[in-house]
């Protein structure tokens, strides 16, 4: 089950933290619970991804994103992502989340997510978002003018360009 009551906290939490640039970093703190583990008693890689909103949305906020996408009749989309697992997570171990906007091209928004716990990295997702409308993808472009933000991206690290041009020659839809 998603955790809304988690969001709800997370939401509350931030409800009076300052604004970002939309290339600002949003750190967030949580806990391992036990329904977050899998069989293996750590926890579950779906439910990292799940984990991973509870720093995407305030995020989202924080950077008048969600404004924005009110306002404007806007939704938001995850239109790809990749994820490193390399610590593990066990129950109640604590983890500090870092998120933030690198960039954007001509289609997508690029997020950098990662989970800490101390000094170790324990996962690191690059994710890709769009924003849409009735019409389809809204150009970051048009998203960035309407937030108030330089629409000149910084460039992407060479890992996430990398990974742009694994996915434009990814075949769509998949071999059945």
């Amino acid at each position: 089950m998603y955790p809304f009551l988690r969001m709800a906290k997370e939401l509350w939490k931030f409800r009076n933290a300052p604004p970002l640039p939309i290339l600002g970093t949003h750190v967030s703190r949580h806990m391992c619970w036990p329904w977050d583990l899998d069989p293996w008693v750590e926890l579950n890689n779906g439910r990292t991804l799940t984990l991973y909103d509870l720093g995407r949305i305030p995020l989202g906020i924080r950077t008048g994103l969600k404004r924005v996408l009110i306002a404007n009749g806007w939704g938001l989309t995850v239109a790809g992502n990749s994820v490193r697992y390399r610590r593990r997570v066990r129950a109640f171990d604590r983890v500090t989340m870092h998120s933030r906007c690198i960039g954007w091209d001509h289609r997508f928004l690029y997020l950098e997510q990662s989970m800490w716990r101390g000094d170790d990295c324990t996962s690191h997702q690059i994710i890709r978002s769009a924003v849409t409308s009735k019409d389809g993808i809204v150009a970051p472009e048009r998203v960035l003018i309407a937030l108030g933000q330089p629409t000149q991206s910084p460039p992407l690290p060479d890992f996430v360009q990398a990974w742009i041009a694994a996915e434009d020659r990814r075949p769509w839809p998949p071999a059945r």
